[in-house]
């Protein structure tokens, strides 16, 4: 089976398909994501952390249990029963450690819930992205269908003719080469329909092959606000940014609670005790416990917080000069193909596909030269190439810089 046959099932499936818009694809896709759960899940784990970090420590209860003999000076057996004990620990910490736990364990909260807004927008970067590219590589796969059909018929009646002579023969080799040329491009676009399809699928959490064909939409691109405004809004919004701040804050804290451990806790215990042989005897008491600061193993915990909170502080500003450097390059990249993009006349495409169809009409009739067919025919793709992979680039480049700075521009507006 050649390569145009292969082509032509790949693509069976995506026409029977049920079209979907661009937007419903997106809203679809941010709600059945299945990977969503996974930064639920994160959630709710870092906030039972939380509930563990601000809870102070549970009491011990210790009872023990024993039989006591008594013996005289001249080793006679005086007495025998039986002797036990009871204690309860309350440990207590220093004043302030419990709001510092608390405070690092509200960081991971944080943090948590910013890796699920970071995904959530990114997610629906790329599900319009993909969208998109989806529909970009259908319309290439029909039009490299498209113009291939015309090759393969013309070489049909090429072959059906009295090939006797130079020019003749010379003609549909040319021909027989610019059909399998287009088999291939036609394949190749419908692999990469394929391959978009599959992911679109897998973020929807729908088996791979489920039929998807996105509608055709009218991309308009608006210009981004001033570089100023966007750097601006990106020290407030970028995700990185935004976690290494988190960060830093939480290796502060961690500081803190390092340098208030140095002061150790001290634990109380209240205990009773009984024991019972020719007599009688019960104790109530109250004990205190102090570790006793021996090694420098809590100023080696101090040093060892300050080292992470610079390290975190170091690491917040490689991420600034990262977002600052990834902003101007997504806005310089925006601007560059939102202006590529208004160059092209919104007919463009359906004129060069016109003069190909009028090229082969001509051509069969003996009005047009083989290398002018063949030149509008290549055109005719190319720019169809051209035009889709300038409106994904822009498209791409616009919703990057909308999630790189938090700022909802409307960069890309889908029109049906």
């Amino acid at each position: 089976m050649n390569k145009f046959f292969c082509f032509l099932l790949l693509a069976l499936p995506l026409r029977a398909a049920e079209t979907v818009s661009l937007d419903d694809l997106t809203v679809d896709i941010t709600r059945q994501n299945p990977e969503l759960q996974f930064y639920r899940e994160e959630i709710s784990a870092a906030q039972a952390a939380l509930r563990v970090a601000g809870s102070p420590n549970n009491p011990e209860l210790s009872l023990q249990a024993g039989h006591k003999r008594t013996h005289d000076s001249a080793g006679v057996l005086a007495g025998e029963g039986t002797a036990w004990s009871v204690s309860l620990s309350q440990t207590f910490e220093w004043p302030g450690r419990l709001a510092l736990r608390k405070a690092i364990a509200n960081r991971d909260v944080a943090l948590a819930e910013l890796g699920l807004a970071r995904f959530q927008s990114a997610l629906t970067t790329r599900a319009r992205t993909l969208a998109f590219g989806l529909f970009a590589a259908q319309e290439k796969a029909v039009a490299a269908a498209e113009v291939a059909e015309r090759f393969r018929n013309l070489k049909d009646t090429f072959l059906a003719r009295d090939t006797a002579g130079l020019t003749p023969l010379l003609d549909t080799r040319v021909i027989e080469a610019q059909e399998l040329a287009l088999q291939r491009r036609a394949t190749e676009a419908g692999l990469a329909a394929q391959a978009a399809l599959v992911e679109l699928n897998q973020l929807r959490g729908l088996p791979v092959q489920t039929p998807l064909r996105p509608a055709g939409a009218k991309l308009l691109f608006h210009s981004a606000p001033p570089l100023d405004d966007l750097l601006a809004a990106a020290r407030e919004n970028h995700f990185e940014f935004r976690a290494k701040k988190l960060e830093l804050e939480q290796q502060g804290f961690a500081v803190q609670l390092a340098q208030n451990e140095r002061r150790p806790a001290f634990t109380v215990s209240p205990y009773v005790s009984r024991e019972s042989s020719d007599s009688r005897d019960t104790t109530v008491g109250l004990g205190l416990s102090v570790p006793l600061p021996l090694s420098s193993r809590n100023r080696s915990a101090v040093d060892g917080a300050e080292a992470r909170r610079r390290q975190a502080g170091a690491a917040m500003q490689i991420a600034q000069r990262e977002m600052e450097r990834e902003v101007i390059a997504a806005a310089q990249t925006f601007a560059a193909k939102r202006e590529e993009t208004e160059r092209w006349a919104p007919e463009s495409a359906d004129k060069f596909r016109d003069a190909a169809a009028l090229a082969d009409r001509h051509y069969r009739l003996g009005a047009v030269p083989l290398a002018t067919y063949v030149g509008l025919q290549t055109a005719y793709l190319d720019a169809v190439d051209a035009l889709l992979d300038t409106k994904r680039e822009t498209l791409e480049a616009g919703l990057r810089l909308q999630l790189l700075t938090g700022l909802n521009f409307n960069a890309v507006e889908i029109a049906p």
